[in-house]
């Protein structure tokens, strides 16, 4: 049976305290669907068979147990102890190491061929000073030549009206979904509040994403003595053009 090990998290607070998705841990597979077939793939691509792989932010395990299957070594981090119990009650998930921690201090031990953050994840670090850490930590437990794989999306500004934005995302006879957002230009910060009326009463789901722009995860990565290898709009390695409103980012280190 695999360890669960604990690194304290008491700085880290509000809605970027790493286990603030403990409240979301018994909904977030059939709520926040991901798909994780082409991601699993790509991934597997890029780390052949016993070779130890990091996912940050590892959650329930919807890519790293499929990927266990490719013959990768799979290790986690995150910061959710609720999270990490769905792993462990699923098919194979006793068999992989998880830290709970924050993410960006990567308080493991190396060396990694591979290490990845999916699903926009590395925005959920509050300040760009901690997702720069992020960088320089993954860079200190990769093997030389191995990679750090990135998917996040591209900020589309035009979606606000005066940094603001209210949408319906599902509407039925006996609920509605509802999303509220402000955005921060300044600290490239995106606060949202998504919002369920229906006849159990009224649910709240805030999130805040501090976003970043590619070329600037190229810097983070640059001041973390690594490379950008290649960019691809998905995992399917569509072509990364300024109509992509996502990205999959591959960084090496030399």
């Amino acid at each position: 049976m695999a360890h669960t090990a604990v690194v304290d998290c008491s700085a880290v607070t509000g809605l970027n305290d790493p286990a603030f998705f403990d409240r979301y841990a018994h909904e977030y597979d059939e709520n926040d669907f991901y798909d994780p077939a082409t991601t699993v793939d790509f991934l597997a691509g890029l780390a052949p068979a016993g070779t130890r792989v990091l996912e940050l932010a590892i959650g329930t395990g919807r890519v790293a147990l499929p990927l266990t299957t490719h013959g990768c070594r799979v290790e986690g981090i995150d910061g959710s102890p609720a999270m990490v119990e769905r792993l462990r009650a699923k098919p194979g998930g006793t068999d992989i190491p998880v830290t709970i921690g924050d993410m960006a201090d990567v308080a493991v031990d190396g060396p990694f061929r591979l290490a990845y953050l999916v699903f926009n994840t590395l925005f959920n670090l509050p300040s760009q000073e901690r997702q720069i850490d992020c960088f320089r930590n993954v860079a200190e437990v990769l093997e030389p030549g191995g990679l750090f794989v990135i998917e996040a999306f591209v900020q589309d500004l035009t979606e606000f009206d005066r940094h603001q934005r209210v949408a319906t995302r599902t509407l039925s006879e006996d609920s509605v979904k509802m999303e509220f957002l402000r955005h921060d230009p300044v600290e490239q910060a995106v606060t949202y509040q998504r919002v369920t009326f229906d006849a159990g009463g009224t649910t709240l789901r805030p999130l805040r994403l501090r976003y970043c722009w590619p070329s600037e995860l190229d810097l983070m990565a640059r001041l973390a003595g690594m490379r950008l290898r290649e960019r691809h709009a998905d995992w399917r390695r569509s072509p990364f053009t300024a109509d992509s409103r996502a990205h999959v980012s591959v960084y090496e280190k030399p």
